[in-house]
């Protein structure tokens, strides 16, 4: 990376709004801006729907909201993608599918020390997107190569638009699919999923870069190969000694770590103050220092200050319960959006006491 984080800010791409315009302004006067993914509005907006586009065998429903995959139509469209899959512009978002990305490129980025995308990882695409069997598409060997070299050329797509208006783009894998393989009852577990993530990161044109909203042992994810890794913080409630070791062997290595730290639903954001998270945050820090070789002003010189989650409900679509009750408390679409623009303020506060502590 050719920039150094001092706790600047960033946040997730998924926004609950309804007023686009309303939706970009708030991204972008964060340091570290990106466009935002509005599914609230159309069904085109959401995660999956986007990268389906262009993925042979998969068809939207934008009236139900979901994507269906069919085994005999993905191998009567490999034709057909064949003949485009070395033309970068069959990989590029366009205006059907995101109502911003095109206003975000023709925004002013000149004062940004970097700008970021996103993109839906594949293994959360293929755990969520189901066969005709509804079986996910993740279990079937030739469906997954494809998907993961489509995902791949995505990612390098989008990083080459947004880095010939600011040299310190990166785009961000959203990837709490990860967090699925370590469940004992998976076709697709951990080691073949390191595997195929090696090689998908391999492939980037820009930095490698991962954000999670699970909780997934971050020695693992260490071990993809990773630039910079996001994940939600606030959930540890206390850092857990045994992966300071790893974290500093990452920092120090020249990684930088996106610490989602300000909770955006009701039920965890109303008992917070900026000065609480600040604390937690410096907590954290502070049991990684004491436990390996980095100091907290290097950990805070490679950190970027973010929110936990989007809170969007059905944001990732996962059947699990913790996500669940998560996003069960901000359903109203008004109530989402009023917490983000809330948490976004806790989050510009924290990164201003952090920059003033470590004297960035």
């Amino acid at each position: 990376m050719n920039f150094e984080a001092n706790c600047r800010t960033t946040a997730m791409g998924v926004m609950p709004h309804k007023d686009h315009k309303r939706a970009l302004e708030l991204a972008l006067n964060l340091d570290i801006p990106y466009w935002p993914q509005l599914p609230r509005i159309t069904f085109s907006e959401d995660m999956f729907a986007q990268l389906a586009d262009g993925f042979p065998g998969t068809m939207t429903n934008h009236e139900d909201k979901y994507v269906s995959f069919n085994t005999e139509r993905f191998f009567d469209d490999l034709a057909n993608y064949s003949a485009k899959m070395d033309d970068p512009s069959a990989f590029s978002l366009n205006g059907h599918n995101s109502m911003t990305y095109h206003h975000y490129l023709d925004s002013d980025f000149s004062t940004k020390v970097a700008i970021r995308g996103q993109l839906c990882g594949p293994v959360n695409f293929g755990f969520r997107v189901t066969d005709e069997e509804k079986k996910p598409i993740i279990y079937n060997d030739d469906v997954r190569a494809l998907l993961f070299d489509f995902a791949q050329k995505k990612v390098n797509a989008q990083y080459q638009e947004l880095v010939k208006i600011n040299s310190n783009a990166f785009v961000w894998v959203d990837e709490p699919g990860l967090g699925w393989v370590f469940n004992s009852f998976s076709g697709y577990n951990e080691l073949r999923a390191q595997e195929d993530y090696r090689y998908f990161l391999d492939g980037f044109e820009g930095p490698r870069a991962l954000h999670l909203c699970l909780n997934v042992h971050l020695p693992y994810l260490f071990g993809l190969g990773l630039d910079i890794l996001s994940i939600d913080a606030f959930q540890f409630e206390t850092m857990p000694r045994g992966y300071a070791e790893d974290i500093a062997q990452f920092l120090n290595s020249g990684g930088i770590m996106s610490w989602g730290i300000v909770p955006t639903e009701s039920v965890t954001l109303d008992p917070e103050s900026p000065e609480t998270l600040f604390n937690r945050l410096v907590s954290y820090w502070e049991v990684i220092a004491e436990n390996s070789d980095i100091s907290t002003e290097k950990i805070a010189r490679q950190a970027l200050i973010a929110p936990s989650k989007c809170c969007i409900k059905n944001a990732v679509m996962v059947e699990m319960d913790e996500a669940s009750r998560s996003a069960a408390s901000c359903t109203d679409p008004q109530t989402e959006e009023s917490l983000v623009e809330r948490a976004f303020t806790y989050l510009k506060t924290v990164s201003e006491m952090m920059r003033d502590r470590f004297k960035f």
